[in-house]
């Protein structure tokens, strides 16, 4: 049996973090995960064409964050499922058209650049994709779930604030069956009071 404090924590913790808090997530889940793929994409990019190179990397890397997203962004209590999947690749096509643009307009512009500077583009082009992912994950795609937990969050608060007020006054009301006979004068006690008082 559990007590009343550690349900209390377990309610506070199936709640879904508010929108500072999951940005934040995203930020650390997608940023680390993202700074991870443009290295990788780096390094596969010297074994095949970079465009290859980047879908390979960000296929890869969308279905690990979708994951993480749904456990511990937006705090779904679940994993992802095919539907967010599904929703997640739409957004993560954005970026990687996003990316791959910029890395065209780069190559254009500048016919052999540097490592470092093909990296601040992609990085720079990934942030730009990933804050307009991030509107799109949260307002759209984990929006249902997150709902879903505030109010069965906010359910169980309301029960157990009606268990504590019901309690209440189940105490009230037995302090004052009990003490009435104890503030009657002697002479005033029934048999039916001295009944009701025992």
């Amino acid at each position: 049996m559990e007590s009343q404090l550690a349900q209390q924590a377990k309610t506070v913790g199936e709640a879904a973090p508010g929108p500072f808090a999951s940005f934040v997530r995203f930020v650390v889940c997608g940023g680390g995960i993202g700074v991870l793929s443009s290295g990788a994409v780096a390094l596969l990019a010297d074994s095949m064409p970079w465009v290859v190179a980047n879908a390979v990397i960000t296929v890869a890397s969308t279905v690990l964050c979708t994951e993480l997203h749904a456990l511990f962004t937006f705090g779904t209590g679940q994993r992802a499922g095919w539907r967010r999947h599904w929703q997640s690749a739409g957004s993560a096509t954005a970026a990687y058209a996003v990316t791959s643009l910029a890395m065209l307009v780069l190559h254009l512009v500048q016919s052999s650049p540097g490592m470092p500077t093909e990296q601040a583009v992609y990085l720079s082009a990934s942030g730009l994709a990933g804050t307009a992912r991030f509107l799109v994950l949260r307002l759209f795609v984990f929006a249902g779930a997150r709902t879903q937990g505030q109010e069965q969050a906010r359910d169980q608060g309301l029960e157990q604030v009606r268990d504590r007020t019901f309690a209440r006054k189940a105490a009230v009301a037995r302090r004052r069956v009990v003490s009435v006979p104890a503030r009657l004068p002697n002479r005033v006690l029934s048999p039916a009071a001295l009944a009701v008082g025992s």
